[in-house]
């Protein structure tokens, strides 16, 4: 089976999964629970799921957890959204919460078990598709995968008992005829292949998936005419696996007809542009020819993309020595003695490179070399350098990523085109997210609004900043917002205004005769309006000046201490941006002020936040996690806390609570972590 078919398969049996689950819980849960508005919550995140809008149908059930957490069906409609967003983390964590609910229903199983296929935990895989098989023994869906999951294990004979039960009652079936050759194929029994994949193709003639795997099947067999028209038929049903041209040009390869191998290798890198084989093949051909230039850069190609892969310094060096580039050679030579210090064609290859540069001595010493080891010819190990035939199994990619404090570039760019009209539509983590912190949480009279930001679940908001609100002293209510919005011309001169209004007050408050309790409040809220107003406008020294002098006529306003932590730390961004150098001074006030916050309020969880960020920004890692744990305790619903722990914990090594906190981030409205879970997963 080719990766394109696999993961077709792979979706298609999630999906009907998702439908078995929908139907069957639908009909169940009727007259349950009707009394409640959590079936028509559900009923809603089940339509989010199934129209692919998968991070606003976890909002819909985590609605429905908060409200009746004892429910199995929520957590499990979670974990099938969890793990179409690439979160198998966070889903098994779902999965786990269902069965334990309600540990009678097949779904629940069906869907670990389906994690645990994707995550590699094989034995695991098997034992729960064997356990919803107890409650749904004759689930087409449920023994297709058993039996996948057996041949992985290389349990050939077991597999094959699944698939041939289902074949006995549907014996017409090219799917499975389909999957009794991909088993037959891993378990090396080629006529149990070919018949199984010769069905295949005469109950679904139109699928080019089947002709493929019939003509690979065919070609291992050296039966070259059958299998070039095979091939031929799979792309002529219209067939997009490059495997299947480079497979149908080695045929054409060996039968010397070069012009139509050539063209099929040229259609195989247009197909795949980063397969290293595809370049491989292309370039023994080109050689062959005597288009060395060509060859060359199919080879040097193929190497930046499998630079583990000695055959192609190989052929690479030969080519090299056509083209008389001694020096290139010579170092491709180098590299293969290196790794395999006893494949002794590269030790007279090197030596003639040295021979050529005139470094007679060098040479000399390589032949002796070579002499020496060829007395030990039972070590020698040989290196194949024909042409090789396409698998098919896509090959394992390198997915390590570099990761930075304060960003990272994808080393994997998905340049998959995204047809939805909404950034939380669909399968969010291909969309490609900068590894970097969510930014502190401040206070504004402005705060966006989007539906990204709708989505998440911290709860924006605290007493102190509510009950000055109510005071009404402010032109408009404070809002704790992690986002700034540009401000347009217009405001940022009614803005200008205001400040100069409020001076003029501050003035008139400042020089009365005789000042009391009630002027001096009013002079404080004054000058925590200026404050504010200086801070929008971008004037932070300003902005720091008033919020002193607040604090200095009333001590007890907490938020005040918040407020110019954030604006201290915005005016040393602004410093170092602009080259001038920082007094560590100014970041220890800043620290202070958070810490004023935390003791005199202990519940201001956005104090506990910001303080986790500035740590992180000094590289103190561990004490920052200690702050975004507190954070989090006193609201377990902190989604940037979450995140920016996840990611801290990532950065020191422990990805696995990493991921579980960016799971968790996920699950609580940043769609942005299910990028970054797929990446380090």
């Amino acid at each position: 089976m080719n990766h394109e078919q696999e993961a077709k398969t792979y979706h298609f049996r999630l999906r009907r999964i998702i439908l078995i689950c929908l139907g069957s819980w639908f009909l169940a849960l009727g007259s349950a629970f009707a009394q409640l508005n959590t079936d028509r919550i559900t009923a809603i995140g089940r339509n989010a799921l199934y129209f692919d809008d998968y991070v606003l149908s976890i909002q819909y059930f985590n609605q429905v957890i908060k409200l009746k957490p004892y429910l199995s069906e929520p957590y499990l409609l979670r974990a099938i959204a969890k793990i179409q967003l690439g979160d198998y983390t966070g889903a098994e964590i779902d999965c786990n919460a269902a069965i334990e609910r309600n540990p009678f229903q097949p779904g629940a199983y069906y869907t670990r078990g389906y994690i645990y296929r994707q995550t590699g935990q094989l034995e695991n895989a098997e034992q729960d598709f064997s356990e919803a098989l107890i409650f749904a023994p004759e689930n087409r869906t449920y023994l297709a995968m058993r039996a996948d999951v057996l041949a992985e294990l290389e349990r050939y004979d077991l597999a094959l008992q699944d698939i041939n039960h289902l074949l006995h009652r549907e014996p017409q079936s090219a799917s499975l005829h389909f999957e009794k050759g991909s088993i037959c194929l891993r378990s090396n029994d080629t006529l149990c292949a070919l018949n199984a994949f010769t069905h295949a193709t005469e109950y679904d003639s139109q699928n080019p998936a089947n002709w493929s795997a019939l003509g690979l099947v065919q070609l291992m067999q050296d039966h070259q005419d059958e299998a070039l028209h095979s091939l031929s038929k799979a792309i002529e049903h219209g067939s997009k696996w490059a495997g299947d041209y480079i497979n149908r040009g080695i045929i054409y390869y060996r039968k010397h007809n070069y012009r139509s191998a050539l063209v099929d290798y040229d259609k195989a890198v247009t197909l795949s542009p980063h397969d290293a084989q595809c370049y491989y093949n292309r370039g023994v051909l080109r050689q062959e020819l005597g288009d060395y230039n060509r060859a060359l850069e199919d080879f040097t190609q193929a190497i930046s993309f499998a630079p583990e892969r000695i055959e192609l310094y190989y052929q690479r060096g030969m080519v090299q020595l056509q083209l008389r580039q001694w020096q290139d050679a010579l170092t491709d030579f180098n590299i293969i003695i290196e790794r395999y210090p006893y494949f002794l064609p590269s030790y007279y290859l090197a030596a003639q490179a040295e021979a050529s540069l005139g470094h007679d001595k060098e040479a000399y010493q390589l032949r002796q070399q070579a002499y020496n080891l060829e007395q030990k010819k039972d070590s020698i190990q040989s290196l194949q350098t024909d042409m090789q035939v396409a698998d098919n199994q896509p090959r394992q990619r390198d997915n390590r990523k570099e990761f930075s404090a304060l960003a990272a570039q994808n080393q994997e760019t998905n340049n998959e085109e995204i047809t939805y009209d909404s950034d939380t539509r669909g399968a969010v983590q291909k969309r490609y997210t900068d590894v970097i912190n969510e930014p502190n949480i401040f206070l504004s009279y402005y705060a966006t609004s989007t539906n990204a930001n709708a989505l998440r679940q911290t709860n924006y908001s605290h007493a102190t900043v509510d009950a000055y609100n109510r005071t009404m002293h402010l032109p408009a209510p404070l809002r704790f917002t992690t986002q700034e919005i540009p401000l347009t011309a217009d405001i940022v001169n009614q803005h200008f205004t205001q400040i100069s209004n409020l001076s003029h007050q501050i003035d008139h408050l400042e020089h009365m005769a005789s000042p009391n309790t009630q002027n001096n409040a009013q002079l404080c809220a004054a000058y925590i309006a200026r404050a504010f107003e200086f801070a929008l406008v971008q004037d932070y020294s300003s902005a720091l000046d008033d919020v002193t002098r607040s604090i200095l006529i009333d001590g007890t306003l907490y938020f005040a201490y918040f407020c110019r932590a954030n604006w201290r730390y915005k005016l040393l961004e602004y410093k170092r941006a602009i080259g001038e150098s920082t007094d560590k001074a100014d970041f220890e006030l800043m620290m202070r002020d958070y810490d004023y916050v935390i003791n005199h309020t202990p519940d201001f969880s956005f104090a506990y936040y910001n303080k986790a960020n500035m740590l992180c920004i000094q590289q103190d890692f561990k004490a920052a996690i200690t702050y975004y744990t507190q954070a989090i305790a006193i609201d377990s619903d902190f989604a940037e806390a979450y995140f920016n722990r996840g990611l801290t914990y990532i950065y020191i090594g422990q990805n696995e609570k990493g991921i579980i906190d960016l799971s968790k981030a996920g699950e609580l409205g940043i769609y942005q972590a299910y990028n970054l879970i797929s990446r380090f997963q």
